[in-house]
């Protein structure tokens, strides 16, 4: 039997699976979701990926969880209810939501359209709403959101493929269109090649841009050059490969999150060079600086986009038929999905098949 929780004022019913603690494991929850507003956008939940952040999320890593937690950001389905506000989407429409549903939209950033990086972003999963409601993500039925959060999703763009460009996708996509990273016949570099770094790679070459992928896995060569098309590969533990590529590269988009030594990331770099972070270390990393003032280097950070860069990102994606390689599961598949995440055991997103899968 599934556990309820229902939120006063929010009475649509909805089901899906959730977290109760910090052990991590999901499963089946009733809850409620707010009646469809004059700028709501209402909709049934097709696909949701998994983003390794749900993983922290779920195990509350972070500290700032909030239980009972129903993850799930990378969210696709089709419109079964719109308010009498409401411009850019009808029923039947394909949309989506990424990782935010809320800001204030009066603070610089929010007039900037860079939303993700207002102090009062409402993530999809886990945080608050304003009237105090907890949200809950897509490893639901349905969903509401408002429809400045609501993405339109092509009709050309898979939805099970498309899903973890909301978040992987646009994660890349925004670093190397803000740090000049997008130019034809640049060299980029990509670290790692999971969920994050496989899309890169996709993107950069959209682009027109030659892509050298850095792992510390040898075993990743054949995947990245033969079936990804990245024009080159290092291994980051081979002193004299690294060696040889020193000065090299125009920028480096770094999506690894676990502890990892940025000098030598730093010695590929041009003249001018950028390594832009995305993922997310527990811990601090090191930060040499010497070599930074004496190739006048950046280091920066970048995290997912703003809706307008989004929904352009997932414009471009679809012109250029650049998805994610998923592996498709069903519901109940979910918590065998969490620990082979944990263990990067995934090439290189799950994204669950919801309306198929999740029965009530």
């Amino acid at each position: 039997m599934a556990a309820k929780s229902c939120q006063e004022g929010h009475p649509t019913e909805a089901f899906g699976w959730a977290a109760r603690d910090h052990s991590g494991v999901l499963s089946p929850f009733k809850f409620s979701r707010r009646a469809t507003g004059e700028k709501d956008v209402a909709f049934k939940v097709l696909f949701c990926g998994i983003c390794h952040s749900d993983l922290h999320m779920i195990k509350n890593e972070w500290g700032i969880s909030s239980y009972p937690v129903v993850p799930g950001h990378e969210i696709v389905g089709q419109v079964t209810g719109v308010g009498s506000k409401v411009e850019k989407f009808k029923v039947g429409d394909k949309v989506g939501v990424g990782y935010m549903v809320g800001s204030c939209q009066s603070c610089d950033s929010c007039h900037d359209d860079l939303e993700n990086y207002c102090p009062d972003t409402i993530v999809t999963s886990g945080g608050k709403y304003h009237d105090g409601a907890t949200t809950y993500g897509g490893f639901s039925d349905i969903m509401v959101a408002d429809e400045h959060y609501v993405i339109r999703i092509p009709e050309n763009l898979p939805l099970d493929a498309g899903a973890p460009l909301l978040c992987a996708g646009i994660t890349v996509y925004s670093p190397l269109k803000y740090y000049g990273l997008d130019k034809p016949g640049m060299h980029v570099g990509v670290v790692g090649l999971g969920g994050l770094g496989h899309v890169a790679v996709k993107f950069a070459k959209a682009m027109g841009i030659k892509v050298t992928v850095i792992s510390t896995s040898p075993k990743k060569k054949q995947e990245a050059l033969e079936h990804l098309g990245a024009h080159s590969f290092l291994v980051s533990r081979d002193p004299d490969q690294m060696q040889a590529a020193i000065g090299t590269m125009d920028g480096i988009i770094d999506t690894v999150s676990t502890m990892h030594p940025l000098f030598p990331l730093i010695g590929l770099l041009k003249t001018q060079g950028k390594l832009v972070l995305v993922g997310a270390p527990e811990k601090p990393l090191e930060l040499p600086v010497f070599p930074l003032i004496m190739g006048r280097k950046i280091v920066g950070g970048s995290s997912i986009g703003g809706i307008k860069e989004t929904q352009e990102m997932i414009d471009f994606a679809a012109k250029n038929n650049i998805t994610a390689d998923v592996e498709v599961i069903p519901m109940d598949y979910v918590n065998t999905a969490l620990e082979r995440l944990s263990k990067s055991d995934v090439r290189y997103r799950f994204v669950i098949d919801i309306g198929n899968t999740l029965k009530n």
